[in-house]
């Protein structure tokens, strides 16, 4: 039995002897936070995992998709019962001796990020390992458009990914105030303060086709920048 499928290997599964030589490993990057009363918590994790595995079938050459990473900083989130935030600071440690560790065999590392609040420790470990020499990358699960938490987006993308952990007998909608608007209550208060179920959205009329495209649109958008990225590099050599 192999840990493989064509073109790419997911890491927990596979041996030793089953890792290629310098692949590009792919980090997904998520959360464990409340995303409303409809969908589970870990809703950023799966997410970020089928982007990372989508993206590792479309890339050219040898690709490793690692464990997701679970914890991420969501502060935002703490006002609401098993959320589970570790902080930038714990976070930045993490992903730095992941980088540090996986670079003895890697040949290049992207971080696949499906929780904005990562976002800003992810770039500043990024900007740190690049200057260590390290070849090391992010790019965030987004969809042009989308709305910010728990809503139609991530709804239609968990009917599409595991249905029946949706439960759309609760799906109703929350604070829908443009996110540059409630952003500096949200600051202030948490999510909490401007949407006491914790949707940011209107998660009614999500489907599963949706879902489905959805989640395409978010695997091209990384194939990109990962090729983009890819691309510069070998040029600035």
């Amino acid at each position: 039995m192999t840990a493989s499928s064509p073109g790419w290997t997911e890491l927990a599964k596979a041996s030793w002897p089953e890792i290629p030589v310098d692949p590009v490993v792919l980090i997904p990057t998520g959360s464990t936070e409340q995303h409303g009363p409809h969908l589970p918590f870990d809703t950023d994790s799966v997410v970020a995992r089928a982007v990372a595995t989508g993206v590792a079938a479309a890339l050219p050459g040898q690709v490793v998709v690692a464990p997701t990473i679970p914890f991420g900083a969501s502060g935002e989130h703490a006002d609401f019962p098993g959320t589970v935030s570790i902080g930038h600071e714990a976070l930045h440690s993490l992903l730095v001796e992941t980088v540090r560790s996986l670079d003895l065999w890697a040949g290049r590392i992207v971080f696949v990020n499906g929780h904005g609040g990562n976002v800003v420790t992810v770039r500043r470990v990024v900007d740190e390992m690049q200057t260590e020499g390290h070849s090391v990358d992010w790019a965030p699960c987004v969809l042009p458009g989308g709305d910010a938490h728990a809503g139609r987006t991530e709804t239609s993308l968990m009917l599409h990914l595991r249905p029946n952990d949706v439960r759309l007998d609760l799906a109703v909608p929350g604070d829908s105030t443009p996110m540059r608007e409630l952003l500096p209550r949200l600051m202030r208060g948490g999510v909490r303060a401007v949407s006491p179920n914790g949707i940011l959205g209107d998660p009614t009329g999500a489907s599963a086709a949706e879902g489905r495209a959805f989640l395409a649109t978010m695997v091209d958008g990384v194939v990109g920048r990962i090729s983009a990225s890819a691309a510069s590099d070998a040029t600035s050599r």
